[in-house]
């Protein structure tokens, strides 16, 4: 029968495979499932460790006591001094704060053992008064001025002043002492005489001030203790 054609024959074997897509799919799918239920296995085997189960010591955090400290350098006690208690928390009775006894006898310091020599009191240098004054005017204004006698106590003793103040004319208004009581003030004729309310300690100053009218600025006499005031 030359007029009846024979049907194709399906290929076997690998090309079978290759020919359908289907079967190329199916295979991949197969594999992905088998992989994912591998790893799910994997992940369950892997339990968390019971509560009871021993778990390794923690180390113990190093103290703040723990911790060595750097050895700092000794302190060394105050040296005592001539005159004062080393219980006492103030000046011992008799002694005055700014001065020094000079019958206070030498101790012995608390860290070298040698004895710490007093001082010995100051005293005013040769050719100078033990209380000194300077003249100055403050103040100059029309029908008056202010002056002031500036005072400092150089010797080693508490000591009262008196100024002596004369002028060729004019009247005294008033006169005062800054920052101190106040003392006797005594009038005569154009000038007048200031004696202190308290005394200067060693080394301190005060200063006297005074208001005249229609009197010269420069005094004929300016004296402290009888001692003539520089500064004019």
């Amino acid at each position: 029968m030359s007029g009846m054609r024979r049907a194709p024959r399906l290929p076997h074997g690998p090309v079978a495979i290759v020919s359908s897509p289907w079967v190329v799919v199916g295979a991949g799918v197969l594999v992905m499932v088998v992989l994912l239920v591998m790893a799910l296995g994997a992940y369950r085997g892997r339990s968390p460790a019971p509560d009871g189960a021993s778990r390794p010591p923690a180390l113990p955090l190093p103290t703040l006591a723990e911790v060595p400290s750097a050895p700092g350098p000794a302190s060394s006690p105050p040296p005592v001094r001539p005159g004062l208690s080393g219980r006492a928390s103030g000046l011992p009775p008799g002694v005055t704060a700014g001065s020094r006894s000079p019958s206070a006898s030498p101790s012995v310091g608390a860290t070298g053992g040698v004895p710490a020599v007093p001082r010995s009191p100051s005293r005013a240098p040769q050719g100078q008064p033990a209380m000194s004054g300077r003249y100055r005017v403050v103040q100059s204004f029309d029908g008056g001025f202010i002056g002031e006698v500036s005072m400092v106590n150089r010797s080693a003793e508490d000591r009262g002043w008196t100024v002596r103040l004369e002028f060729s004319g004019g009247r005294l208004v008033t006169a005062w002492v800054e920052g101190v009581p106040q003392g006797t003030l005594r009038q005569a004729g154009s000038g007048f005489t200031y004696g202190s309310g308290v005394d200067v300690r060693p080394g301190g100053s005060v200063s006297l001030r005074f208001h005249m009218e229609r009197a010269p600025s420069t005094p004929g006499v300016c004296t402290v203790d009888g001692v003539r005031c520089s500064g004019f």
